[in-house]
């Protein structure tokens, strides 16, 4: 079910335009690249900003995922149990994948 047609059901992702999906995932995905770049440039070779920066690429590699789930109409649909993400998730995680309850399940 993409945005539009849980919009159509009435459900709460009706407030969550996929205008809205797109712009967020795009503020996101600028924020976390000013970070990386960050990260390299205080980096000096410290492990701790190693794992930061692993942290941020992987964010990034989420948010292309959200925007591939966002083409396909699937994006905010929960990939564990297949119901919509409810929109005030999204608009703090614009690229979650799962709704809380199975985020959680999976540990």
């Amino acid at each position: 079910m993409s945005l539009d047609s849980a919009a159509r059901a009435g459900s709460a992702v009706e407030r969550f335009s996929v205008h809205e999906a797109r712009r967020r995932l795009e503020h996101e995905h600028g924020a976390r690249l000013i970070q990386l770049q960050a990260t390299g440039e205080a980096s000096g070779g410290a492990p701790v900003a190693d794992d930061l920066r692993m942290v941020i690429e992987q964010a990034l590699k989420d948010i292309d995922a959200a925007f591939a789930r966002l083409q396909e109409g699937a994006y905010g649909i929960c990939q564990g149990c297949g119901r919509p993400i409810p929109v005030e998730r999204l608009e703090i995680l614009p690229y979650a994948r799962c709704c809380v309850p199975c985020q959680q399940r999976a540990g």
